[in-house]
């Protein structure tokens, strides 16, 4: 399959439309609490109400704080990222009723792109355990031979079709679009810092595994 190279306002785009998807939901249901306060009386509909607006304004504040390191330009001042921001705003968008994250490396700062590959990949694998489980993540190495490793372990894991060809930048249709922007991204970032990533696939669990491309596992 050939490499698939987007324009930059197409890639701008997508994400843009990638970002908006993921607010949107918690947004909408801010507009409906509030919309419930403005014409309901009764007390216990008023509270059910105002925790709805709590919950939906977390979930929404959580998923932006997300977006600003996963795919925007956070922290564009310096070249590095607290490993620990990106822990605190990976726990901020996984369901803990039904997912464990087992963060395990040690606070450090890290290359910035190499952060944004990190959660892009927690991101992946979050959705490969659709019924819940535990996302395991472990870094080794420094600065230039800084590796990572990503294991998604729950009920029946699998990958979406194409995922692993559109982290490759090789998209099966030829083409990418909203749904399938953030692995292809992901990709994109991995080739960025000059890492390659490795997708495995077992009965139960789903492993990514990133290092400097060309360096052996």
């Amino acid at each position: 399959m050939t490499m698939v190279a987007l324009a930059p306002m197409d890639l701008a785009a997508l994400l843009c439309s990638r970002v908006c998807h993921d607010v949107i939901s918690p947004v909408g249901a801010i507009v409906n609490g509030l919309e419930v306060l403005e014409d309901e009386k009764d007390p216990e509909m008023r509270a059910v109400a105002t925790e709805l607006i709590k919950k939906s304004a977390a979930a929404a504040s959580a998923r932006l704080q997300f977006c600003r390191l996963a795919f925007g330009a956070a922290g564009s001042l310096g070249a590095t990222i607290d490993t620990g921001d990106a822990e605190t705003v990976m726990r901020g968008v996984i369901p803990a009723d039904r997912t464990t994250l087992a963060w395990n490396p040690p606070r450090r700062f890290a290359a910035k792109n190499k952060v944004k590959l990190l959660l892009n990949l927690c991101l992946i694998a979050q959705s490969a355990i659709p019924r819940g489980g535990v996302i395991s993540v472990d870094l080794s190495g420094q600065d230039d031979t800084l590796a990572m490793r990503v294991e998604a372990k729950g009920p029946n894991p699998r990958l979406a079709s194409g995922v692993a060809d559109l982290v490759a930048g090789r998209p099966e249709s030829g083409a990418v679009d909203a749904h399938s922007i953030q692995p292809y991204f992901a990709g994109l970032v991995a080739r960025e810092c000059g890492m390659e990533v490795a997708i495995t696939v077992e009965a139960e669990s789903v492993t990514f595994e990133a290092r400097p491309t060309g360096v052996k596992a």
